[in-house]
């Protein structure tokens, strides 16, 4: 069979639509079902015409891409790497000349990246405390895979929060994270995508559905903006201030899951703030119980 370029790339795109839409519209078992096949027709058509597929993305290139979008933030300057790359600010398609290289500058005081190699993507937490008033950012890097030379990112998804949105201090956040540990899992003490994924929309669930099976640990800390729930005992809980349910429903959600660190990020609106607040959340499961929980919300959106 012979594709062209162009249709090498339509087809690429067509497929990274259908898992976002998919992903965005999870809970609907029917549209579920429907757009698993779709998804799994593109991918073998793909894969008839792609020599690299998903299982061809390293650890360490997703990383580089991570670094190179960390640095883009630092100088102001567009890696090469990301000169075709869509732009996505608080759920809301930007220039690539915009937000977030108009940053440029920004001292980088921390950054953690995962990655998912399953996916072919990675997820970033960046906190910046100069200039004043500093900014926490959650990216999701998604790549685009080429048949002759590997991948390279098609999409930058952030939730950029600062002054005035929820509960933001950017030096307290980091003073916080810095007591935490995120480091790779031992073995015994990991899980699944799919428990990992579980957990999350459990959490998020729980707005809509007081029943949601979210699997508590203990000690848990849930960094909310700059608040945090641990006080250094036993028995922190990050069920601390959680509705149970007969809230708005937490939609649109994108993941991005590190089996190796127990992670799993969960970009989406936010349902019972501002009729959904471009948000992020991250969690973290050591032995398939919660360990960690950080939140971003956009107050100031327009």
């Amino acid at each position: 069979m012979t594709v062209t370029q162009s249709s090498r790339i339509w087809i690429q795109d067509v497929y990274l639509g259908a898992q976002v839409f998919s992903n965005l519209n999870r809970n609907s078992s029917t549209l579920t079902r429907f757009m698993s096949s779709f998804i799994f027709t593109l991918g073998l058509l793909i894969s008839s015409v792609h020599s690299v597929t998903a299982r061809g993305c390293t650890t360490d290139g997703l990383l580089r891409y991570a670094a190179e979008y960390v640095e883009s933030l630092q100088t102001g300057k567009l890696h090469a790497d990301f000169a075709s790359t869509t732009y996505w600010e608080n759920n809301k398609t930007v220039s690539t000349t915009g937000p977030p290289l108009k940053w440029g500058g920004l001292k980088i005081d921390h950054n953690r990246t995962i990655v998912d190699q399953e996916q072919c993507a990675t997820y970033t937490e960046i906190i910046s405390t100069s200039p004043s008033p500093g900014y926490v950012i959650g990216t999701q890097i998604r790549m685009l895979i080429h048949p002759e030379d590997g991948y390279t990112p098609t999409l930058v998804d952030s939730i950029v929060t600062s002054k005035g949105d929820w509960q933001f201090n950017a030096s307290k956040s980091l003073s916080l994270v810095t007591g935490e540990n995120w480091d790779t899992l031992p073995t015994e003490k990991r899980v699944d995508r799919i428990t990992l994924e579980k957990a999350a929309d459990a959490y998020l669930d729980l707005w809509t559905n007081k029943s949601a099976a979210v699997p508590w640990g203990y000690p848990c800390a849930r960094m909310e903006g700059s608040a945090y729930t641990a006080k250094g005992k036993p028995d922190d809980s990050c069920s601390v201030g959680i509705p149970a349910g007969g809230q708005p429903a937490n939609t649109d959600r994108r993941y991005v899951t590190d089996v190796t660190v127990g992670s799993v990020s969960v970009l989406c609106k936010f349902g019972s703030m501002k009729s959904g607040a471009p948000d992020s959340h991250e969690f973290r499961l050591e032995s398939g119980k919660l360990r960690y929980v950080h939140t971003m919300t956009v107050m100031t959106a327009k």
